[in-house]
């Protein structure tokens, strides 16, 4: 029993800190940096880099970047799309890091499903945002992003002193994101094609101007040009 309490609170660490790096990896760092630095938990030996201070002080001015960056429409919009490229292999190396010294099949089997966790958390915030800068008011964007950071502590506590509970909730998400992606993309769609149309002025171009159609044949002038008597 007690061995499989230990598998199931590394498998939630590891799934959790790859789905929260999908959503705000710096946010991620930092609460399993603090707590491991403050000694509320014991960090697997390949995730305690991420108590060094350094490491600390570039999460802690890096989320302060995001955190700002986040609440701005449009801006966020760019800053999760530069992030396709760092939070996807992030938490693909957490999930691995987190699994401790274990079989190296095992901790790539753990940075391929944490790998497309955060991958799939990413998509699922990127989409929503630009759904959500549909509306002229910022505050809604204000209200997703702090509900992000909420979620991202919670579900990381969650998943360090409840990992049962957490894996069902993940599993709930996982269902749910499934089912809510094509609907997020097919309104991100609608959104860039109404984007298109009015910067192109809703038209591909100006109307061609008529041809002129000439007759087959002129007919012939009278030998003298025309010119009257």
């Amino acid at each position: 029993m007690e061995q499989l309490d230990q598998i199931t609170t590394i498998i939630a660490l590891s799934m959790g800190v790859a789905w929260a790096s999908g959503i705000n990896l710096y946010a991620a760092i930092l609460v399993l940096g603090l707590l491991g630095a403050s000694g509320n938990m014991v960090l697997p030996p390949d995730l305690q880099i991420l108590m060094n201070p350094l490491v600390l002080f570039a999460a802690g001015a890096m989320y302060l970047v995001e955190f700002t960056a986040d609440k701005v429409p449009g801006v966020d919009n760019s800053w999760d799309t530069l992030h396709t490229f760092i939070r996807i292999p992030a938490g693909a190396a957490l999930a691995a890091g987190a699994v401790g010294e274990m079989d190296p099949a095992v901790s790539l089997a753990a940075a391929l499903v944490g790998g497309s966790l955060a991958a799939g958390a990413h998509a699922t915030k990127a989409g929503t945002r630009v759904l959500i800068n549909t509306s002229p008011e910022p505050f809604s964007n204000w209200m997703a992003s702090i509900t992000e950071d909420v979620v991202v502590v919670a579900g990381l506590l969650t998943a360090l002193h409840y990992p049962l509970l957490f894996l069902v909730l993940l599993a709930v998400f996982v269902v749910l994101m499934v089912w809510v992606l094509p609907k997020i993309w097919r309104g991100v769609k609608l959104v860039f094609t109404a984007l298109v149309n009015f910067f192109s002025g809703g038209r591909k171009g100006p109307p061609a101007p008529p041809r002129l159609k000439l007759p087959d044949s002129f007919p012939e002038l009278p030998e003298n040009g025309g010119k009257l008597n």
